[in-house]
Protein backbone atom coordinates (compact mmCIF):
# COMPACT_ATOMS: atom_id res chain seq x y z
CA UNK A 1 0.00 0.00 0.00
CA UNK A 2 2.90 2.30 0.75
CA UNK A 3 4.67 1.80 -2.22
CA UNK A 4 1.47 2.65 -4.12
CA UNK A 5 1.54 5.80 -2.27
CA UNK A 6 4.58 7.05 -3.03
CA UNK A 7 4.37 5.75 -6.93
CA UNK A 8 1.80 8.15 -6.97
CA UNK A 9 3.23 11.01 -4.91
CA UNK A 10 6.63 10.50 -7.32
CA UNK A 11 4.30 10.45 -10.79
CA UNK A 12 2.50 13.60 -9.05
CA UNK A 13 6.33 15.05 -8.67
CA UNK A 14 7.33 14.24 -12.40
CA UNK A 15 3.92 15.87 -13.67
CA UNK A 16 4.85 18.54 -11.76
CA UNK A 17 8.65 19.20 -12.78
CA UNK A 18 7.35 18.36 -16.57
CA UNK A 19 4.98 21.60 -16.23
CA UNK A 20 7.45 24.14 -14.56
CA UNK A 21 10.24 23.10 -16.75
CA UNK A 22 7.77 23.69 -19.55
CA UNK A 23 7.07 27.14 -18.48
CA UNK A 24 10.49 27.76 -17.57
CA UNK A 25 11.66 26.85 -21.07
CA UNK A 26 9.16 29.05 -22.51
CA UNK A 27 10.23 32.38 -20.83
CA UNK A 28 13.65 31.74 -22.50
CA UNK A 29 14.17 34.11 -25.36
CA UNK A 30 13.44 32.30 -28.72
CA UNK A 31 15.67 31.08 -31.26
CA UNK A 32 19.02 29.23 -30.82
CA UNK A 33 19.10 29.91 -26.73
CA UNK A 34 16.05 28.53 -26.01
CA UNK A 35 16.66 25.90 -28.34
CA UNK A 36 19.70 25.31 -26.07
CA UNK A 37 17.75 25.71 -22.77
CA UNK A 38 15.25 23.38 -23.86
CA UNK A 39 17.46 20.36 -24.75
CA UNK A 40 19.33 21.02 -21.02
CA UNK A 41 15.97 20.66 -19.66
CA UNK A 42 15.22 17.48 -21.33
CA UNK A 43 18.64 15.82 -20.12
CA UNK A 44 17.79 16.84 -16.44
CA UNK A 45 14.21 15.75 -16.63
CA UNK A 46 15.76 12.75 -17.62
CA UNK A 47 18.23 12.55 -15.02
CA UNK A 48 14.86 13.86 -12.15
CA UNK A 49 12.49 11.10 -13.90
CA UNK A 50 15.18 8.50 -12.89
CA UNK A 51 16.05 9.79 -9.50
CA UNK A 52 12.13 9.14 -8.66
CA UNK A 53 12.22 5.61 -10.54
CA UNK A 54 14.92 4.74 -8.10
CA UNK A 55 13.29 6.37 -5.28
CA UNK A 56 10.26 4.56 -5.47
CA UNK A 57 12.09 1.07 -6.14
CA UNK A 58 14.34 1.90 -3.24
CA UNK A 59 17.40 0.75 -5.42
CA UNK A 60 20.70 0.82 -3.59
CA UNK A 61 24.16 -1.21 -4.43
CA UNK A 62 23.57 -4.24 -3.19
CA UNK A 63 26.75 -4.69 -1.07
CA UNK A 64 27.37 -8.70 -1.16
CA UNK A 65 27.76 -8.26 -4.23
CA UNK A 66 30.59 -6.14 -4.60
CA UNK A 67 33.84 -7.65 -5.51
CA UNK A 68 37.14 -6.39 -5.67
CA UNK A 69 37.96 -6.29 -9.41
CA UNK A 70 39.35 -8.81 -11.60
CA UNK A 71 42.92 -9.27 -12.53
CA UNK A 72 42.43 -8.00 -15.59
CA UNK A 73 40.02 -5.10 -15.09
CA UNK A 74 43.03 -3.45 -13.53
CA UNK A 75 46.46 -3.51 -15.52
CA UNK A 76 49.65 -2.70 -13.77
CA UNK A 77 51.56 0.62 -15.63
CA UNK A 78 54.72 -0.97 -15.47
CA UNK A 79 53.68 -3.63 -17.57
CA UNK A 80 52.87 -1.67 -20.68
CA UNK A 81 55.67 -1.17 -23.25
CA UNK A 82 56.68 2.56 -23.62
CA UNK A 83 56.80 3.80 -27.07
CA UNK A 84 60.17 2.87 -28.95
CA UNK A 85 59.50 5.41 -32.14
CA UNK A 86 58.92 9.29 -32.46
CA UNK A 87 56.46 8.13 -35.23
CA UNK A 88 54.59 5.97 -33.57
CA UNK A 89 54.26 8.67 -30.70
CA UNK A 90 53.66 11.54 -32.68
CA UNK A 91 50.72 9.05 -35.26
CA UNK A 92 48.78 8.40 -31.88
CA UNK A 93 49.53 12.19 -30.37
CA UNK A 94 47.77 12.95 -33.89
CA UNK A 95 44.04 11.81 -32.84
CA UNK A 96 44.08 12.99 -29.30
CA UNK A 97 42.57 15.77 -27.62
CA UNK A 98 42.70 17.41 -24.05
CA UNK A 99 40.23 17.69 -22.11
CA UNK A 100 40.45 19.81 -18.18
CA UNK A 101 37.59 19.61 -16.18
CA UNK A 102 37.54 23.37 -15.36
CA UNK A 103 34.14 24.40 -13.70
CA UNK A 104 34.91 25.02 -10.12
CA UNK A 105 35.94 28.53 -8.19
CA UNK A 106 38.66 28.77 -5.73
CA UNK A 107 36.31 29.87 -2.88
CA UNK A 108 37.63 27.12 -0.53
CA UNK A 109 41.21 28.49 -0.97
CA UNK A 110 39.91 32.01 -0.46
CA UNK A 111 39.90 32.69 -3.80
CA UNK A 112 37.74 34.74 -6.06
CA UNK A 113 36.53 33.51 -9.77
CA UNK A 114 38.03 29.90 -11.66
CA UNK A 115 40.34 27.77 -9.34
CA UNK A 116 42.49 27.13 -12.54
CA UNK A 117 43.76 30.71 -12.20
CA UNK A 118 45.19 30.38 -8.72
CA UNK A 119 48.94 31.02 -8.68
CA UNK A 120 50.62 27.69 -7.83
CA UNK A 121 54.38 27.64 -8.81
CA UNK A 122 56.67 30.37 -10.33
CA UNK A 123 54.08 33.05 -10.41
CA UNK A 124 51.73 30.41 -13.19
CA UNK A 125 48.65 29.31 -12.82
CA UNK A 126 47.00 25.63 -13.51
CA UNK A 127 46.14 27.36 -16.27
CA UNK A 128 48.95 28.15 -17.47
CA UNK A 129 51.19 25.18 -16.65
CA UNK A 130 48.57 23.28 -18.85
CA UNK A 131 48.86 25.74 -21.68
CA UNK A 132 52.38 25.09 -21.42
CA UNK A 133 52.63 21.41 -21.10
CA UNK A 134 50.61 20.91 -24.21
CA UNK A 135 51.94 23.70 -26.07
CA UNK A 136 55.47 21.59 -25.65
CA UNK A 137 54.04 18.43 -26.42
CA UNK A 138 52.77 19.74 -29.99
CA UNK A 139 56.14 21.74 -30.55
CA UNK A 140 58.46 18.36 -29.62
CA UNK A 141 56.04 16.24 -31.63
CA UNK A 142 55.41 18.44 -34.36
CA UNK A 143 51.25 17.32 -33.74
CA UNK A 144 48.60 19.98 -32.91
CA UNK A 145 46.68 18.48 -29.96
CA UNK A 146 44.01 20.56 -28.68
CA UNK A 147 43.12 21.83 -25.41
CA UNK A 148 39.36 21.70 -24.83
CA UNK A 149 38.17 23.22 -21.26
CA UNK A 150 34.71 22.47 -19.57
CA UNK A 151 33.80 25.37 -17.96
CA UNK A 152 30.76 26.13 -15.82
CA UNK A 153 28.18 28.50 -15.58
CA UNK A 154 30.43 30.02 -12.84
CA UNK A 155 33.54 29.98 -14.23
CA UNK A 156 32.73 30.51 -18.09
CA UNK A 157 32.91 34.57 -18.19
CA UNK A 158 36.54 34.80 -16.48
CA UNK A 159 38.02 31.87 -18.58
CA UNK A 160 36.92 33.88 -21.50
CA UNK A 161 38.91 36.78 -20.62
CA UNK A 162 41.95 34.85 -19.45
CA UNK A 163 42.65 32.74 -22.00
CA UNK A 164 42.57 35.97 -24.33
CA UNK A 165 46.44 36.17 -23.24
CA UNK A 166 47.11 32.96 -24.67
CA UNK A 167 46.34 34.01 -28.44
CA UNK A 168 49.89 34.25 -29.79
CA UNK A 169 50.52 30.77 -28.76
CA UNK A 170 50.83 27.59 -30.90
CA UNK A 171 47.82 25.83 -29.06
CA UNK A 172 44.33 25.53 -30.21
CA UNK A 173 41.76 26.72 -27.04
CA UNK A 174 38.18 25.52 -27.38
CA UNK A 175 35.66 26.00 -24.37
CA UNK A 176 32.61 24.87 -23.75
CA UNK A 177 29.79 24.60 -21.41
CA UNK A 178 28.52 22.29 -18.73
CA UNK A 179 24.58 22.28 -17.94
CA UNK A 180 23.02 24.37 -15.76
CA UNK A 181 20.46 22.36 -13.77
CA UNK A 182 17.87 23.74 -11.16
CA UNK A 183 18.27 22.99 -7.43
CA UNK A 184 15.07 20.61 -6.56
CA UNK A 185 13.00 21.82 -3.18
CA UNK A 186 13.45 18.87 -1.13
CA UNK A 187 9.75 19.03 0.11
CA UNK A 188 8.09 20.43 -2.85
CA UNK A 189 10.39 18.35 -5.47
CA UNK A 190 9.92 21.55 -7.58
CA UNK A 191 12.22 23.63 -9.18
CA UNK A 192 13.95 26.32 -7.31
CA UNK A 193 14.17 28.94 -10.66
CA UNK A 194 10.59 30.20 -11.65
CA UNK A 195 12.55 31.36 -14.78
CA UNK A 196 15.23 31.35 -17.49
CA UNK A 197 15.99 34.65 -16.13
CA UNK A 198 16.53 33.50 -12.53
CA UNK A 199 20.32 34.30 -11.65
CA UNK A 200 20.29 33.60 -8.48
CA UNK A 201 22.07 30.42 -6.45
CA UNK A 202 18.89 28.45 -7.61
CA UNK A 203 21.09 26.53 -10.59
CA UNK A 204 24.45 24.24 -10.12
CA UNK A 205 26.41 22.77 -12.56
CA UNK A 206 25.59 18.62 -12.12
CA UNK A 207 28.86 17.57 -11.55
CA UNK A 208 31.41 16.53 -14.30
CA UNK A 209 29.24 13.13 -15.43
CA UNK A 210 27.45 16.10 -17.44
CA UNK A 211 30.58 15.83 -19.64
CA UNK A 212 29.60 13.62 -22.36
CA UNK A 213 25.90 15.33 -23.15
CA UNK A 214 27.39 18.64 -22.86
CA UNK A 215 30.29 17.77 -25.10
CA UNK A 216 27.69 16.27 -27.67
CA UNK A 217 25.08 19.70 -27.29
CA UNK A 218 28.09 22.02 -28.06
CA UNK A 219 29.03 20.49 -31.50
CA UNK A 220 32.33 19.85 -30.61
CA UNK A 221 32.14 16.02 -30.14
CA UNK A 222 31.36 16.17 -33.99
CA UNK A 223 34.20 18.89 -34.84
CA UNK A 224 36.46 16.74 -33.06
CA UNK A 225 35.69 13.29 -34.63
CA UNK A 226 35.85 15.17 -38.22
CA UNK A 227 38.91 17.01 -37.21
CA UNK A 228 40.30 13.36 -37.08
CA UNK A 229 40.23 12.96 -33.46
CA UNK A 230 39.71 9.47 -31.91
CA UNK A 231 40.95 10.03 -28.22
CA UNK A 232 40.11 12.22 -25.50
CA UNK A 233 41.75 12.42 -22.00
CA UNK A 234 40.43 14.06 -19.17
CA UNK A 235 41.62 15.31 -15.64
CA UNK A 236 41.20 17.87 -13.05
CA UNK A 237 42.36 21.35 -13.77
CA UNK A 238 43.93 21.13 -9.95
CA UNK A 239 45.59 18.04 -10.79
CA UNK A 240 49.25 18.79 -11.64
CA UNK A 241 50.74 15.15 -12.38
CA UNK A 242 47.84 15.00 -15.13
CA UNK A 243 50.51 15.23 -17.83
CA UNK A 244 49.69 13.25 -21.15
CA UNK A 245 51.23 10.01 -20.87
CA UNK A 246 52.47 8.33 -24.50
CA UNK A 247 52.78 4.82 -22.97
CA UNK A 248 48.77 4.68 -21.89
CA UNK A 249 47.74 6.93 -24.82
CA UNK A 250 49.46 3.53 -26.75
CA UNK A 251 48.45 1.28 -24.55
CA UNK A 252 44.66 1.86 -24.86
CA UNK A 253 45.01 2.55 -29.25
CA UNK A 254 46.60 -1.54 -29.29
CA UNK A 255 44.26 -2.56 -26.43
CA UNK A 256 41.09 -1.04 -28.20
CA UNK A 257 39.66 0.06 -24.80
CA UNK A 258 37.01 2.62 -25.31
CA UNK A 259 37.82 4.04 -21.70
CA UNK A 260 40.71 3.56 -20.05
CA UNK A 261 40.69 5.51 -16.06
CA UNK A 262 44.01 5.80 -14.24
CA UNK A 263 43.63 4.31 -10.61
CA UNK A 264 46.58 4.58 -8.19
CA UNK A 265 47.20 2.74 -4.27
CA UNK A 266 44.88 4.11 -1.83
CA UNK A 267 46.56 5.82 1.28
CA UNK A 268 45.05 7.19 4.17
CA UNK A 269 44.78 10.39 2.65
CA UNK A 270 42.79 8.68 0.23
CA UNK A 271 39.88 6.97 2.19
CA UNK A 272 37.19 9.08 0.72
CA UNK A 273 38.05 8.52 -2.76
CA UNK A 274 36.24 6.54 -5.60
CA UNK A 275 36.95 2.77 -6.05
CA UNK A 276 36.85 0.87 -9.08
CA UNK A 277 35.23 -2.36 -8.23
CA UNK A 278 33.61 -5.94 -9.68
CA UNK A 279 30.21 -5.90 -9.85
CA UNK A 280 28.14 -8.97 -11.19
CA UNK A 281 31.42 -9.50 -13.62
CA UNK A 282 31.50 -5.77 -14.99
CA UNK A 283 34.11 -3.27 -13.95
CA UNK A 284 32.34 -0.42 -12.39
CA UNK A 285 33.03 3.27 -10.41
CA UNK A 286 31.73 2.72 -6.12
CA UNK A 287 31.64 6.54 -4.55
CA UNK A 288 31.98 6.81 -1.17
CA UNK A 289 28.40 8.60 -1.98
CA UNK A 290 26.61 5.60 -2.65
CA UNK A 291 27.70 3.29 -0.18
CA UNK A 292 25.37 3.16 2.83
CA UNK A 293 26.29 4.01 6.15
CA UNK A 294 26.52 0.51 7.40
CA UNK A 295 29.45 -0.17 5.27
CA UNK A 296 31.30 3.33 5.01
CA UNK A 297 34.01 1.80 7.33
CA UNK A 298 34.45 -1.15 5.03
CA UNK A 299 34.50 1.59 2.04
CA UNK A 300 37.30 3.25 3.43
CA UNK A 301 39.45 0.23 4.45
CA UNK A 302 42.81 0.05 2.49
CA UNK A 303 42.96 -3.84 3.12
CA UNK A 304 39.33 -4.27 0.75
CA UNK A 305 39.91 -1.49 -1.30
CA UNK A 306 43.22 -1.10 -2.39
CA UNK A 307 42.68 1.67 -4.97
CA UNK A 308 41.52 5.00 -6.03
CA UNK A 309 40.33 6.62 -9.08
CA UNK A 310 42.70 9.43 -9.83
CA UNK A 311 39.69 10.92 -12.37
CA UNK A 312 42.68 10.60 -15.19
CA UNK A 313 40.12 9.29 -17.92
CA UNK A 314 41.08 8.16 -21.86
CA UNK A 315 38.19 7.88 -23.47
CA UNK A 316 37.30 7.13 -27.70
CA UNK A 317 35.62 9.44 -29.21
CA UNK A 318 33.74 7.22 -31.90
CA UNK A 319 32.54 5.60 -28.59
CA UNK A 320 30.96 8.74 -26.76
CA UNK A 321 29.06 8.96 -30.07
CA UNK A 322 27.77 5.62 -30.30
CA UNK A 323 26.32 5.83 -26.73
CA UNK A 324 25.23 9.45 -27.00
CA UNK A 325 22.98 8.58 -30.00
CA UNK A 326 21.99 5.48 -28.51
CA UNK A 327 20.79 7.39 -25.20
CA UNK A 328 22.74 4.81 -23.00
CA UNK A 329 24.27 7.21 -20.43
CA UNK A 330 22.74 6.35 -16.97
CA UNK A 331 25.48 7.21 -14.39
CA UNK A 332 24.88 6.47 -10.45
CA UNK A 333 22.74 9.76 -9.26
CA UNK A 334 24.58 11.05 -6.08
CA UNK A 335 22.26 13.38 -4.44
CA UNK A 336 23.82 16.32 -3.30
CA UNK A 337 21.32 18.08 -0.18
CA UNK A 338 22.27 21.74 0.45
CA UNK A 339 21.05 24.75 2.77
CA UNK A 340 19.69 27.78 1.15
CA UNK A 341 20.55 30.91 2.90
CA UNK A 342 16.94 31.27 3.79
CA UNK A 343 17.44 27.71 5.42
CA UNK A 344 15.42 25.61 2.97
CA UNK A 345 16.83 22.35 1.89
CA UNK A 346 17.33 21.75 -1.43
CA UNK A 347 18.58 18.66 -4.00
CA UNK A 348 21.53 19.10 -6.44
CA UNK A 349 21.34 15.82 -8.74
CA UNK A 350 24.80 15.08 -9.73
CA UNK A 351 26.88 12.29 -11.44
CA UNK A 352 30.36 11.29 -11.90
CA UNK A 353 32.47 11.05 -15.47
CA UNK A 354 34.67 7.98 -14.21
CA UNK A 355 31.10 6.33 -13.34
CA UNK A 356 30.36 6.12 -17.14
CA UNK A 357 33.39 3.15 -17.28
CA UNK A 358 30.02 0.56 -16.92
CA UNK A 359 29.22 1.44 -20.47
CA UNK A 360 32.04 1.74 -22.44
CA UNK A 361 32.95 -2.14 -24.54
CA UNK A 362 36.90 -3.25 -22.92
CA UNK A 363 36.87 -0.58 -20.51
CA UNK A 364 39.32 -1.09 -17.55
CA UNK A 365 41.72 0.62 -15.02
CA UNK A 366 45.61 1.19 -15.49
CA UNK A 367 47.48 1.47 -12.12
CA UNK A 368 49.79 4.57 -12.46
CA UNK A 369 52.43 6.01 -10.01
CA UNK A 370 51.11 7.94 -7.53
CA UNK A 371 53.19 10.81 -9.16
CA UNK A 372 50.42 11.29 -11.72
CA UNK A 373 48.19 12.19 -8.75
CA UNK A 374 49.22 15.58 -7.78
CA UNK A 375 45.70 17.58 -6.68
CA UNK A 376 45.75 21.22 -5.26
CA UNK A 377 42.50 20.99 -3.08
CA UNK A 378 44.11 23.10 -0.46
CA UNK A 379 47.14 25.05 0.98
CA UNK A 380 48.64 22.11 2.55
CA UNK A 381 49.24 20.67 -1.21
CA UNK A 382 50.10 24.44 -2.37
CA UNK A 383 52.81 24.11 0.35
CA UNK A 384 54.28 21.07 -1.58
CA UNK A 385 54.03 22.10 -5.08
CA UNK A 386 55.96 25.80 -4.01
CA UNK A 387 58.86 24.03 -1.95
CA UNK A 388 62.01 21.99 -3.41
CA UNK A 389 60.18 18.80 -3.48
CA UNK A 390 59.55 19.16 -7.16
CA UNK A 391 61.40 20.93 -10.15
CA UNK A 392 59.62 22.34 -12.81
CA UNK A 393 60.14 21.97 -16.89
CA UNK A 394 57.80 22.50 -19.20
CA UNK A 395 54.78 23.25 -17.08
CA UNK A 396 55.73 19.66 -15.58
CA UNK A 397 56.59 18.76 -12.20
CA UNK A 398 58.93 16.26 -11.18
CA UNK A 399 59.92 15.15 -8.21
CA UNK A 400 63.06 16.33 -7.07
CA UNK A 401 65.86 12.75 -7.41
CA UNK A 402 67.91 14.54 -4.40
CA UNK A 403 64.70 12.88 -2.09
CA UNK A 404 65.77 9.57 -0.87
CA UNK A 405 62.02 8.61 -0.60
CA UNK A 406 59.77 9.07 -3.68
CA UNK A 407 56.97 9.57 -1.23
CA UNK A 408 55.27 12.80 -0.32
CA UNK A 409 55.82 14.41 2.94
CA UNK A 410 52.58 14.50 5.41
CA UNK A 411 51.32 18.26 5.72
CA UNK A 412 48.68 19.54 7.62
CA UNK A 413 48.59 23.26 8.12
CA UNK A 414 45.66 24.64 10.61
CA UNK A 415 43.02 27.34 10.16
CA UNK A 416 45.86 30.15 10.08
CA UNK A 417 46.68 28.76 6.85
CA UNK A 418 43.42 28.25 5.03
CA UNK A 419 43.47 30.69 2.22
CA UNK A 420 45.61 31.70 -0.03
CA UNK A 421 46.19 35.00 0.98
CA UNK A 422 46.84 34.30 4.52
CA UNK A 423 49.40 31.58 3.55
CA UNK A 424 51.36 33.48 1.54
CA UNK A 425 51.85 35.82 3.81
CA UNK A 426 53.31 33.49 6.77
CA UNK A 427 56.65 32.67 4.57
CA UNK A 428 59.14 34.58 3.73
CA UNK A 429 60.30 31.67 1.25
CA UNK A 430 59.10 28.30 0.83
CA UNK A 431 61.04 25.82 3.08
CA UNK A 432 63.24 23.56 2.05
CA UNK A 433 61.85 19.52 2.81
CA UNK A 434 63.77 17.20 1.05
CA UNK A 435 64.11 15.56 4.11
CA UNK A 436 60.44 16.07 5.50
CA UNK A 437 58.26 13.36 6.70
CA UNK A 438 55.68 15.09 8.34
CA UNK A 439 54.60 18.81 9.14
CA UNK A 440 51.78 19.85 11.10
CA UNK A 441 51.42 23.41 12.11
CA UNK A 442 48.08 25.44 14.24
CA UNK A 443 48.06 28.70 15.24
CA UNK A 444 49.30 31.80 14.98
CA UNK A 445 53.04 30.70 13.03
CA UNK A 446 54.65 32.36 10.21
CA UNK A 447 58.25 31.04 8.44
CA UNK A 448 61.19 33.40 7.94
CA UNK A 449 63.34 32.73 4.58
CA UNK A 450 65.71 29.53 3.71
CA UNK A 451 63.71 27.73 6.70
CA UNK A 452 65.09 23.76 6.62
CA UNK A 453 62.40 21.19 8.01
CA UNK A 454 63.65 17.38 8.29
CA UNK A 455 61.73 14.37 9.81
CA UNK A 456 58.79 14.77 11.94
CA UNK A 457 58.14 18.33 12.63
CA UNK A 458 55.47 20.08 14.50
CA UNK A 459 54.56 23.46 15.72
CA UNK A 460 51.98 24.65 17.86
CA UNK A 461 50.76 28.27 18.90
CA UNK A 462 48.27 28.01 21.68
CA UNK A 463 45.09 30.88 21.45
CA UNK A 464 46.75 34.34 22.14
CA UNK A 465 50.63 32.85 21.38
CA UNK A 466 52.64 33.39 18.34
CA UNK A 467 55.76 31.60 17.31
CA UNK A 468 57.87 32.78 14.41
CA UNK A 469 60.99 30.48 12.99
CA UNK A 470 64.00 32.84 12.56
CA UNK A 471 65.25 32.85 8.65
CA UNK A 472 67.59 30.37 8.57
CA UNK A 473 66.31 27.90 10.99
CA UNK A 474 67.16 24.25 10.76
CA UNK A 475 64.53 21.99 12.54
CA UNK A 476 65.21 18.46 12.56
CA UNK A 477 62.39 16.03 14.83
CA UNK A 478 61.59 18.95 16.46
CA UNK A 479 58.26 20.24 18.17
CA UNK A 480 57.95 24.04 18.96
CA UNK A 481 55.23 24.93 21.30
CA UNK A 482 54.76 28.13 23.37
CA UNK A 483 55.59 31.47 22.38
CA UNK A 484 58.38 32.71 19.97
CA UNK A 485 58.63 36.30 18.81
CA UNK A 486 61.48 37.48 16.43
CA UNK A 487 61.41 41.46 16.29
CA UNK A 488 63.68 42.65 13.38
CA UNK A 489 65.87 45.53 14.72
Amino acid sequence: MLQDFQGTTLGMAAKGMRNELYNMVNSAPEGPEREHFSKEMDSFFDLFGRYLTEKAKGQKINWNKIKSPKEEQIVPYKSLTPVASQASNAANLGKLAVLKLNGGLGTTMGCVGPKSAIEVRDGMTFLDLTVRQVEYLNNSNSVNVPLILMNSFNTDVDTTNIIQKYSSHALQILTFNQSRYPRVGKESLLPSPKSYADNGPNWYPPGHGDLFESLANSGLLDQLIADGKEYLFISNVDNLGATVDTTILDHMAKSGAEFIMEVTDKTKADIKGGTLIDYEGQVRLLEIAQVPSEYTEEFKSIKKFKIFNTNNLWVSLKAIKRLIEQSAFSMEIIENIKTTDGGEKVIQLETAVGAAIKHFNNAHGVNVPRSRFLPVKSCSDLFLITSDLYSLNHGVLNMNPKRHFQTVPIVKLGDHFKKVGQYLGRFKSPPHILELDHLTVTGDVTFGSDVVLRGTVIIVANHGSRIDIPSGAVLDDKVVSGNLRILDH
